[in-house]
């Protein structure tokens, strides 16, 4: 009998076959003709079935899965990103619970990559002029220990001899206002200003007397001060001495292009940093000086430390001298009256206009400009996460990462 194909499917044929298949090349051939007509058969039945079978599933040729087509395509995009940015947020919250669990630590370190990035270009400069690396850091690092304590020692001198005269101008601006306010026009209760001035003169006196029983008693916050400023001084030492050793060293794992690329930005980093510091710490200068003459010409006490707090106060883009400009114009008002009030609140009006337009551009250069926005951000989220140390470190470290991650993408691109 014949069979749909045309072809004889009788006894002999099947016996045709079964002698082909008793020998190896005949049952080799009988196989692929079997598994050819299954594959024609699912072709013939399932149309649609060859068209899936042509895209492999994920992980056979590292293709991405079909889309699911229960889901609108926004939504899986949304979620694919909403569960990545939730893990990047829970290990950056696991970051800073840390660094804050060991501030002990970290914030030494960080001042001591500010104050490095201050001295290092003074190390370079001697070791250019001849010196050897071993003097060159030594002769740098004692210097930068005797700023720091003059500093520290002027600061705690000035405040301990001024803070009298401190109290003294208080009381006798708050008398003279008293007097004013208890006569014509305004015929204020001279009794309750009499116990307003003695409720301030009594907050002075008591106030001077708990910062010196916390410096006599070597409190928490002084002993916790002073072991993080000898940290920061030791670290500090090693990172001008060996940085380059130690970069090297914490590279040195990495695939030769990562590597390369990781140099590459860390090098434009440091390079950022060193502009940042450097300019900063000149633009806190020239608020110092100006604004410690301000003060002087007026007769304002507690002249050297405010000058120091400007100083400080510089490293904190906008909010810092608003701050201590503040603090200092009370004083002023305290003190001296009204008019060198309204004086100082000139004069630190004019250093805001010089600093925004002039310092700023000249000094810091545009290598590290950043919106005004974009440093009240991250101003106010280093303030929220660390205090005061954080509000310090948030701009550099964002101009950092600002410059230094488009290297990185580039290189990485490039390789």
């Amino acid at each position: 009998m014949y069979s749909m194909t045309g072809r004889w499917a009788g006894p002999g044929a099947e016996a045709g076959v079964a002698g082909e298949a008793a020998t190896p090349s005949g049952l080799r051939a009988s196989v692929r003709r079997l598994f050819a007509r299954g594959a024609g058969a699912e072709a013939t039945a399932e149309p649609a079935g060859a068209a899936e079978q042509a895209d492999p599933p994920t992980g056979e040729a590292g293709l991405a899965p079909p889309p699911d087509v229960r889901f609108p395509r926004w939504l899986q995009t949304a979620a694919g990103w909403s569960w990545r940015l939730l893990i990047v947020a829970l290990l950056i919250y696991i970051t800073f619970r840390v660094a804050v669990e060991l501030r002990l630590v970290v914030l030494p370190f960080i001042a001591a990559l500010l104050l490095t990035a201050l001295l290092q270009p003074l190390t370079s400069r001697m070791k250019r002029s001849g010196m050897s690396p071993m003097l060159a850091t030594w002769c740098t690092f004692l210097l930068a220990i005797v700023v720091i304590a003059g500093a520290i020692f002027l600061f705690a001198d000035r405040v301990s001899a001024d803070y009298t005269t401190l109290t003294n101008e208080v009381t006798r601006t708050a008398r003279e206002v008293q007097h004013s306010l208890a006569g014509p026009p305004f015929h204020l209760n001279a009794r309750r200003l009499q116990t307003y001035t003695d409720n301030l003169v009594n907050y002075l006196s008591q106030h001077k007397a708990q910062i010196a029983g916390t410096v006599l008693a070597g409190g928490k916050y002084a002993l916790e001060l002073l072991t993080g400023l000898i940290l920061m001084l030791f670290i500090s030492f090693f990172l001008l001495k060996d940085g380059a050793k130690i970069w090297s060293w914490l590279i040195k794992g990495l695939r030769s292009e990562a590597q390369r690329r990781v140099d590459l930005a860390g090098q434009t980093a440091w390079r950022t940093l060193v502009a940042y510091v450097r300019g900063t710490t000149l633009v806190a200068a020239i608020h110092a000086l100006f604004i410690g003459l301000a003060l002087w010409l007026l007769g304002i006490p507690l002249l050297v430390p405010f000058i120091v707090l400007v100083f400080l106060a510089s490293y904190v883009p906008l909010l810092g001298i608003l701050v201590v400009g503040a603090l200092a114009i009370l004083v002023a008002l305290a003190t001296k009256g009204w008019v060198a009030a309204v004086i100082l609140l000139a004069v630190l009006l004019l250093e805001n206009q010089i600093e925004s337009h002039l310092l700023q551009p000249l000094v810091v250069g545009r290598l590290v400009r950043l919106h005004p926005l974009s440093i009240i951000l991250v101003l106010a989220v280093g303030g929220i996460v660390a205090g005061i140390p954080g509000a310090i470190v948030a701009v550099p470290f964002t101009a950092v990462i600002t410059y230094a991650w488009p290297v990185l993408r580039a290189g990485s691109k490039a390789g």
